[in-house]
């Protein structure tokens, strides 16, 4: 008897669409990878250089990639601002989550349980320390990021900023003020990051009796209005009105 045996199905080869995306997908990510480490590797170069193209050449080089390599960075040295905000905001949030900020700031004050908006002024200076060592070149940063094509990026990661400090305080409400209350920290940090470009003291003295001042009229103010339209509208938290605080010319 005749045994059928069936031809091998032939090999199906995977659609060139497909291949197609496969290859640009890990484009994209040894592009992105390409763009970290030469960022990374730009930011020792800051505060001798700035936010420059000077800063991320030599950083490409300590990478171990060629000059021409800094093109991959579409925004040059605005790119290297939003990474700096970026991996600031990143290391706030790891010193936090380490624990050692608050029992630091804890041991300093004398005040074993620290309240939210203790903690909210505790995180808006240290933030503001990790500005420390490029103060001396943080006003062509604000210039940069007051150009009309960078501001919106320069507004969303200062809300990114404000929402992760909240968020790291212990702040979890979500009541109707959630938005306001992100927009009046805002204004605390962008307006104390402008006085600290002026700062002559190497401990920021001056900035941080800034900030102290801005929260206890903030507070004052806060408990005089009756609405949060109108409280929103006397402490400047409008995105204009941060904007403004932080240099930028809208």
């Amino acid at each position: 008897m005749a045994v059928f045996i069936p031809d091998k199905p032939p090999l199906t080869e995977p659609p060139t669409n497909y291949l197609n995306h496969v290859l640009l997908s890990e484009f994209r990510f040894l592009h992105r990878e390409i763009q970290s480490t030469i960022l990374t590797a730009s930011l020792p170069h800051i505060p001798s250089h700035g936010f420059t193209l000077k800063s991320l050449t030599l950083g490409a080089r300590d990478a171990g990639f060629l000059d021409v390599s800094v093109q991959l960075l579409p925004r040059a040295e605005f790119d290297l601002i939003l990474f700096w905000l970026a991996s600031r905001r990143g290391l706030l949030r790891a010193n936090v989550e380490e624990g050692a900020l608050f029992q630091r700031i804890a041991a300093e004050t004398g005040v074993s349980d620290l309240g939210v908006e203790e903690r909210v002024k505790a995180l808006v200076l240290e933030r503001l320390r990790m500005n420390s060592d490029v103060r001396g070149v943080w006003q062509d940063a604000l210039a940069q990021m007051s150009l009309l094509s960078h501001i919106p990026l320069a507004l969303n990661e200062l809300h990114a900023l404000s929402s992760d400090i909240l968020s790291l305080a212990g702040d979890t409400s979500v009541d109707s003020a959630w938005y306001t209350r992100r927009l009046a920290v805002a204004a605390v940090y962008a307006s104390a990051d402008v006085v600290m470009t002026r700062d002559p003291t190497p401990d920021l003295t001056e900035t941080t009796a800034f900030v102290q001042r801005r929260f206890e009229d903030r507070d004052a103010l806060a408990a005089k209005m009756q609405g949060v339209g109108e409280c929103v509208g006397l402490l400047g938290s409008t995105a204009v009105g941060v904007g403004r605080s932080w240099g930028l010319k809208i």
